[in-house]
């Protein structure tokens, strides 16, 4: 016989739809910009022997005597590439003869090599096949200063013999690093710089890489970022889904910016 408190009329608690559309939203925005990624990205099984010439981006430093600070990325190598890039800073100060480039490198480091490297290639090369960015480009009165800060920075660096691709310290790692010491080169990085959120020594809040906002970050696995130059981002186990409002598009694991340039 039924208890005179039962409710038969009441139906099992289950969770609301919401939840479920969530989850389901959530995970198209990270597999489908990561597929696309996948189909689209050009792949060469022989990627030792891809192009590494110049891409040409990089003014020739015999008809151009002026300071000249540039920022470049390109998609990583092999698989990584399907999600991330590479970034590396060159440098020419007034008047020299050649110019500079600065990068982090993981090859290596295993067997003593710094991962720092300097001069591994010219300053705007193709990266085993993957024509690069030019993130930044400065040039003329006031770009010594700038090439002085940055070469304080790379010195600087907290990391000079540790390399991890993920979630850092990588190559975005140092990029970022010295985007932060010299915000004059309101360097915006990427979607795709994974590591670019790690931050050094393990501290919670940092500028960010353009030097024009604030970011807060669990050891580069999760964080939420505000910047002008870089607008908001959310950073989930080193992928960025962010809205740039500045030159409006959407950021996306993978795909990267989609939008305006």
């Amino acid at each position: 016989m039924a208890s005179a408190n039962a409710r038969p009329w009441s139906l099992p608690r289950t969770r609301p739809r919401w939840t479920a559309w969530l989850g389901g939203l959530a995970l198209v925005a990270i597999v489908l910009p990561v597929a696309v990624s996948c189909a689209t990205l050009p792949r060469d099984p022989r990627w030792w022997a891809a192009r590494r010439d110049s891409s040409g981006q990089a003014p020739d430093p015999a008809t151009t005597p002026e300071a000249v600070a540039q920022v470049y990325a390109a998609r990583a190598v092999g698989w990584r590439g399907v999600l991330g890039v590479h970034t590396w800073i060159a440098v020419k100060p007034r008047g020299a003869s050649a110019y500079t480039r600065y990068e982090v490198i993981g090859w290596g480091v295993d067997r003593g090599l710094t991962a720092i490297r300097v001069n591994r290639g010219g300053p705007d090369d193709y990266w085993f096949g993957s024509r690069p960015e030019l993130l930044v480009d400065q040039r003329g009165d006031g770009v010594d200063a700038v090439i002085a800060k940055v070469e304080a920075a790379v010195a600087a660096y907290p990391y000079p013999a540790i390399y991890r691709t993920w979630p850092g310290p990588n190559s975005n790692t140092f990029t970022a690093f010295v985007g932060r010491r010299v915000p004059e080169l309101r360097l915006e990085l990427p979607p795709t710089a994974i590591g670019k959120d790690y931050l050094p020594n393990g501290s919670p809040a940092a500028i960010t890489p353009s030097g024009t906002g604030f970011q807060l970050s669990l050891l580069g696995l999760a964080g939420v970022l505000v910047g002008w130059e870089e607008g908001l981002e959310l950073n989930l186990l080193g992928l960025t889904f962010g809205l740039d409002l500045n030159r409006p598009a959407l950021k996306l694991p993978g795909l990267g910016r989609v939008g305006l340039p």
